[in-house]
């Protein structure tokens, strides 16, 4: 049964930084698309970051410059390095895999993702 749980977040001030870990069991990120998603109250899920199973990413424009998202294959673990935190980044913040071990098109699809976590709250103060 596959499992992911994400970790790392936290309430921080603008200008602040956070990583987020998204550890997997019962699947191999090393094979596979993921991504991380993020949902603000009452408003839809969007895309935030993904990696391809080749080590190709795409960011929203929202967060380009400002986060870095990574995997360390041997921890099994999917990372979310946020930077320079604003406001508009508060949000749930999720990690999922793509369907199959694939990247849909548009990256940024949610709902061709499966296998999602819990999630883990971001909270930016201004």
């Amino acid at each position: 049964q596959v499992q992911m749980v994400e970790s790392g977040g936290g309430s921080v001030q603008a200008g602040g930084s956070l990583r987020l870990s998204c550890a997997a069991s019962g699947y191999t990120y090393s094979s596979s698309c993921m991504g991380w998603f993020r949902q603000a109250p009452g408003k839809e899920r969007e895309g935030v970051a993904r990696i391809d199973s080749d080590g190709s990413t795409n960011y929203d424009d929202s967060v380009k410059g400002r986060f870095t998202i990574s995997q360390d294959n041997a921890k099994n673990t999917l990372y979310l390095q946020m930077n320079s935190l604003k406001p508009e980044d508060t949000a749930m913040y999720y990690c999922a895999a793509g369907r199959g071990g694939y990247c849909p098109k548009p990256w940024w699809a949610w709902w061709a993702y499966n296998n999602w976590g819990q999630g883990t709250q971001v909270t930016v103060s201004s």
